[in-house]
């Protein structure tokens, strides 16, 4: 990926994220976006540069997003402008970072969206498995429910990384930190089914062949998460579910599902990848919910 040119300052922020923190190419170009824009606005704007702007300016720019930004994408430009001038403080271009002094938008609370686990079961049972590509969506869905994989994570498996006899696959998630994830039997079974098939995806040679990848497309290549998106609205549409269903729904539901079953919040924790604690602890909230229903439903009271 070739992000377009920004100022020296974020050329050696884009150099950083690239080679220190290993971010993702989506991330990367995220992290540009934001961050041209502001540069945009602190110099067309301001007149000032990067190294000059202050807090005020930081506050100047949220500003101006607010009429037409959500609250959430203001916070999530606000996080790009902190990571950025703490990388400037550690390089010792500043003394303070601008952006410590402003305050994040307040965000709404939500709860991750969650599948019944019949519905789960229902969307696992629908690709036709009497084709090559129905296999392949159905070892997909198994796999992302099964392991609570992240979609990019799934994209990138290979072949090899998947230890169908341990039952466990090799998992690259965010910041390049690897991690080992069970899988469970039915898994496995429709991962051997699809592999069984999958060469039959390969036997057109064509440039775009990814052979080390697990996951293919119907030319061979690695398949793409928004390629897995659309084919899972085509089976929530098949299923006639009233929802909405990405697939990091069903890694939500992976996790609720866990904690519902008795799984202790660290264990799903080290299960999902999640660096802080914080983040695993949303899933609680959703148990809770489920217990308020019960208790608005039982009790005489309610």
């Amino acid at each position: 990926m070739s992000p377009l040119p920004h100022s020296p300052l974020l050329e050696q922020f884009q150099r950083h994220l690239e080679l220190s923190r290993g971010v993702s190419p989506h991330t990367l170009k995220a992290y540009l976006t934001d961050l041209g824009a502001f540069e945009e606005y602190v110099v067309g704007r301001l007149g000032q540069s990067l190294l000059s702007v202050g807090h005020a300016g930081i506050r100047g720019y949220l500003g101006t997003l607010a009429v037409d930004a959500a609250p959430r994408t203001r916070a999530r430009k606000l996080a790009s402008i902190r990571a950025f001038y703490r990388f400037l403080v550690r390089k010792k271009l500043l003394p303070a970072s601008p952006a410590k002094m402003v305050k994040s938008p307040k965000l709404p609370s939500t709860l991750p969206k969650v599948l019944p686990v019949d519905e789960v079961f229902a969307l696992l049972a629908l690709p036709d498995t009497k084709t090559v590509l129905g296999l392949r969506d159905r070892a997909i869905l198994e796999v992302l429910y099964g392991g609570g994989l992240r979609i990019s994570e799934l994209c990138a498996l290979d072949v090899r990384d998947v230890d169908r006899r341990a039952r466990v696959a090799r998992v690259m998630g965010k910041g390049s930190k690897e991690r080992l994830v069970p899988i469970n039997e039915q898994a496995v079974a429709a991962v051997d089914a699809y592999l069984a098939r999958r060469g039959e995806l390969l036997a057109v040679p064509g440039a775009h062949q990814a052979p080390d990848a697990l996951f293919l497309n119907y030319r061979g290549g690695r398949l793409r998460p928004r390629s897995i998106a659309r084919h899972l609205d085509t089976y929530v549409l098949q299923c006639a579910l009233k929802r909405k269903v990405s697939p990091h729904a069903l890694r939500h539901s992976f996790a609720t599902h866990l904690l519902g079953g008795g799984a202790d919040v660290r264990s799903i924790q080290e299960l999902l990848g999640h660096a802080s604690l914080s983040t695993t602890q949303r899933y609680t909230h959703v148990t809770w919910e489920q217990l308020q229903a019960v208790y608005d439903k039982a009790h005489p009271r309610a």
